[in-house]
């Protein structure tokens, strides 16, 4: 199995919602090697160190554009993390008397930030329900929800809580044919799910570094479509290396939402993380990904006491799982998953409030999840599972008594 070893207990990480882990080696060989060989900012001077620093960069631009297939790879701005991407995205773009789109499923960055524009600029937003059972949201009903204000449709593309995967496409062209953007929250399905920002027609597309690309954490991104970063308001202004005779931000990308210095460090493992991705292919990684459920599924289903949320089959589905075992407190099962079995889970509410809501679980304390990466195998999966199922029958005998 893919376990880590940790004094005389087997660690089984399956917590890849929150970060990837393991890592591939070549992220940390690139970071190794930008801070033993590079090490200088890029646009802060003309020294061939610096131009290495540049280079990283644009490195890493061209492989997330090739990723995502991108019309341009200056069109790919960094970012803190994906919440900072969307963020930049929904509070540049929405203005006063606005009125936007979201569904039941998303996350807190994206219910936050409304939230925020709401009582700071009067916006108004729209929250569409979705399947009782699969919790995916019908196109339909976001098309209905448009007003002759609305200025953005964003949609979490996999849930962080359910694992299910919003028919993007779909949405994706009824908002391009009203001419609203659409911003997709990426933030679980990046590397894991195939995404084409062209065909799924996606204006913004917000991304971390540290998940499904597996680079490490305070790296991000967002794309924006070419022309729309004409009508986005940059959240923070300052130094970009370029026309620093003027006192005021470049138009130009990807300077105008890039001031200060860069986190070269870690795009250079995000960027050696991408490459990675591109070589397996998104494609054969999702494959995986889906074996992975089915597993998963397989192992569950009929098993007295344990219960998992969101679609009940492969379709609409990438490998999260919340999982509930009979009376058990998220934090009580993934104490004892981890105590016993070794085994690394989240519970809680994800920060997904009305995600739980819908489901009915937010005075249980939410769930507990189980997450899956790309290192890991059917028998590992096999294993959570089978420790899973343990846990449900020994609860259900005491029950029975």
């Amino acid at each position: 199995m893919n376990v880590q070893r940790a004094g005389n207990v087997s660690r089984l990480y399956l917590d890849n919602a929150a970060t990837s882990f393991p890592k591939p080696p070549e992220v940390l060989q690139a970071m190794v090697h930008y801070a033993t060989q590079i090490g200088a900012s890029a646009g802060r001077g003309a020294y061939a160190e610096a131009q290495a620093s540049a280079a990283v960069l644009r490195t890493c631009r061209e492989r997330l554009c090739q990723l995502f297939n991108g019309e341009e790879a200056n069109q790919f701005i960094f970012t803190l993390n994906c919440t900072d991407a969307l963020n930049t995205a929904i509070q540049g773009l929405l203005r006063s008397g606005d009125h936007a789109i979201t569904t039941w499923m998303d996350h807190n960055s994206v219910l936050r930030p409304y939230n925020a524009l709401a009582a700071e600029r009067g916006i108004e937003y729209t929250h569409i329900a979705v399947d009782p059972v699969t919790c995916v949201a019908d196109p339909a009903d976001i098309k209905k929800a448009i007003r002759p204000n609305t200025k953005l449709v964003a949609v979490v593309h996999g849930s962080n809580v359910t694992g299910t995967v919003q028919r993007i496409r779909e949405i994706g062209k009824i908002a391009r044919e009203a001419g609203i953007a659409f911003l997709v929250d990426a933030a679980q399905s990046a590397g894991h799910v195939p995404i084409d920002v062209q065909a799924d027609y996606i204006d913004l597309l917000a991304f971390p570094g540290h998940k499904g690309l597996l680079g490490p954490l305070g790296t991000g991104g967002l794309y924006i479509r070419p022309g729309l970063e004409k009508v986005l308001t940059p959240l923070r202004y300052g130094g970009t290396g370029s026309i620093s005779e003027q006192d005021v931000q470049p138009e130009f990308m990807p300077d105008k939402f890039e001031a200060g210095s860069h986190n070269a460090i870690g795009i250079a493992g995000l960027s050696a993380g991408v490459e990675w991705v591109l070589n397996k292919t998104v494609k054969t990684l999702f494959e995986h990904d889906q074996t992975l459920c089915r597993t998963f599924m397989e192992c569950a289903e009929n098993v007295d006491g344990l219960r998992y949320l969101g679609p009940q089959g492969i379709r609409d589905r990438m490998g999260v799982f919340s999982v509930q075992v009979g009376n058990y407190e998220p934090l009580q099962l993934a104490q004892r998953l981890e105590n016993e079995f070794g085994i690394l889970t989240r519970p809680g509410l994800h920060c997904a409030p009305l995600a739980h809501k819908h489901l009915g679980t937010v005075n249980a304390g939410g769930t507990t999840r189980l997450s899956f990466g790309p290192f890991l195998t059917p028998l590992d999966v096999k294993y959570a599972a089978d420790a899973l199922a343990t846990i449900a029958l020994e609860n259900y005998s005491v029950a029975e008594r």
